[in-house]
């Protein structure tokens, strides 16, 4: 069963249902909660759906079941890269290959984590110093080419000075602040960002052709470039930055919190939790304090903690899959203390806010859990005793609904007791409810097999269905429990089985004999039995071998029904 519900979370990840993905994969860890595979495929999925920290949980939990399987330490690496956490995903991808090094999903991990480490470290190398990412325009593979196509640079390409400077900042990108203040690799800056600059200033290089005919006109006066307004600094947002240092803290305590949650050292764990709380309004914080008091046992204390957390999110608009998880770990605690009502209530409630396939699948537990509580509450023999009484006094009254009901009474006080369902099916046979009568008497005979009474109304009821085979069937049925002490009686029922079958034929054309057999699928059943053929055909030279054959109670009731359906004509 578990590797159906693994296959059906397989196909359901492959066409990206991840919620159905992930509540099968759940109900077979359920079923075999020591199964690693298990846990690391739902990590795949949450790493899928982004949902980084129970990603990171699952791939642990494979990893404990079986600390030498790579793939679950390659499930933490992309868990860690997920939540931003590089090193740590470096650390899981290395112990995946140290496993098995030609591992290609944790070749590939390592190589992405370690392409995003060098660019953290490029990134922080800029920062540091500005001219660094300057250097690097310089390595530019079309750069001669866009230097020769410029008249202002071509003329550089021949100069040996300039040549020099260049190949050492492409050699040394950092080295670009020594030649900076050089004019000509300000120019060629200019001609790679695609900008006109006048370099020269005043006193400078004009940007007229050189061709250009002089004349005697006085040179119009240079206008001043207008100065662009300084832009005024923006407000500091001084509330922001203590929302955001807040935020810093708090998340540093709840992480914190939560190494001591993964020793099992809850009221440590607690603690941090508060502090992150106190330090900044975040609704998980309070989820995590109710999530510590739940593992310790403090079922009250998480109920209570779980409705802050609700209350607490409503004001603070929190996002409806926190307060889902809060009302969940409410459900979760009462279903603990015992009080499965409001435990199904707050699935209920969390199920309104964000379905999802952990609190529907405790939800299901939860009213199945309830209904069978209930059921056995309500077993109490003396009541059954009473029902069974009240429902005889019925029966003979000729009240056979309130026979019935009575009888109904019975089998709930009394499931086991095979009586109150054979009883019922007695009243039900009056009321001409043959089918239902039929399958009371299952449900006795299923509690007793050697119940005959209910095998005869069974019988019956299938006589007054015209099921003539089937109640056969039945009679037989009940004389292999018989002890002799209703065989007379089970033989007389056969008999007028047997009758019936004939009387129902009477007047029967050999034509409509062989149409109604052939389309009776249980006389062809018999026919097509090679036991049963090689009587038949001894029964043709030899008629008398039949009535020896039939000292088989098997064989003599399979015989009786080809009789009783016209196959076999005696005296013919």
């Amino acid at each position: 069963m578990a590797d159906a519900l693994k296959a059906e979370g397989n196909k359901a990840f492959s066409a990206k249902d991840y919620p159905t993905a992930i509540e099968k994969f759940t109900q077979a860890i359920e079923i075999e909660p020591e199964n690693h595979i298990l846990f690391s495929n739902r990590s795949a999925v949450y790493s899928a759906q982004a949902e980084y920290q129970k990603a990171l949980d699952d791939a642990e939990k494979a990893i404990t079941i079986k600390p030498d399987w790579s793939k679950g330490h390659a499930r933490k690496g992309a868990a860690y890269k997920g939540l931003g956490d590089l090193l740590a995903a470096h650390d899981a991808y290395e112990e995946a290959l140290k496993i098995e090094p030609e591992n290609a999903q944790a070749k590939s991990g390592m190589s992405a984590v370690q392409r995003a480490i060098n660019e953290e470290a490029n990134a922080d190398g800029i920062a540091g110093d500005p001219s660094a990412g300057l250097g690097g325009m310089f390595n530019d593979p079309a750069l001669f080419q866009k230097l020769a196509n410029n008249p202002k640079t071509a003329p550089l390409l021949a100069d040996a000075e300039f040549m020099a400077k260049l190949k050492k900042i492409q050699q040394n990108p950092n080295s670009v602040g020594e030649e900076i203040r050089d004019p000509r690799f300000l120019q060629v800056m200019s001609v790679l960002l695609g900008i006109d600059m006048n370099f020269g200033g005043e006193g400078g290089p004009s940007d007229q052709p050189q061709d250009t005919p002089m004349t005697d006109a006085k040179p119009a006066p240079r206008q001043q470039p207008k100065k662009e307004p300084t832009p005024e600094p923006e407000p500091v947002d001084e509330e922001a930055i203590a929302k955001k240092k807040a935020q810093e803290a708090g998340d540093a305590e709840k992480k914190i919190g939560n190494e001591f949650y993964k020793k099992k050292e809850f009221d440590q764990a607690i603690e941090h939790y508060e502090k992150a709380w106190e330090l900044h309004q975040d609704v998980t914080y309070l989820n995590n304090i109710g999530a510590a008091k739940f593992e310790k046992g403090d079922y009250q204390g998480t109920v209570e903690t779980c409705q802050k957390a609700v209350q607490e999110g409503r004001d603070l608009r929190a996002d409806f899959k926190t307060i889902a998880k809060a009302f969940t770990r409410i459900g979760s605690a009462y279903e603990k203390l015992g009080d499965l009502t409001q435990a199904i209530e707050f699935y209920h409630k969390s199920l309104t806010e964000h379905r999802t396939p952990e609190a529907l699948t405790k939800l299901r537990n939860a009213e199945k859990t309830k209904a069978t509580t209930e059921k056995d509450a309500y077993i109490d023999e003396a009541e059954a005793e009473k029902a069974r009484e009240l429902g005889q006094q019925k029966f003979q009254e000729g009240n056979w609904p309130a026979a019935v009901d009575a009888f109904t009474e019975m089998t709930k006080r009394a499931p086991t007791d095979p009586r109150g369902f054979s009883n019922r099916a007695a009243a039900l046979i009056k009321l001409m409810a043959f089918p239902q009568a039929v399958t009371d008497c299952d449900e006795a005979t299923s509690r007793d097999p050697k119940f005959i009474r209910a095998y005869m109304r069974k019988g019956q009821a299938l006589v007054a269905m015209k099921e003539y085979n089937r109640a056969l069937d039945t009679f037989t049925e009940a004389g292999t429990h018989d002890d002799g002490t209703h065989a007379r009686e089970i033989e007389q029922q056969q008999q007028k089985c047997l009758e019936a079958q004939f009387s129902a034929r009477a007047g029967e054309t050999e034509q409509q004999t062989m149409e109604r057999i052939q389309n009776d699928p249980e006389i062809m059943s018999i026919l097509q039995d090679p036991v049963m053929q090689s009587i038949l055909n001894q029964a043709k030279s030899d008629p008398a071998a039949l009535q020896e054959h039939m000292k088989n109670d098997q064989v003599r009731i399979k015989i009786q029904k080809l009789m009783a359906a016209g196959v076999i004509r005696m005296g013919r």
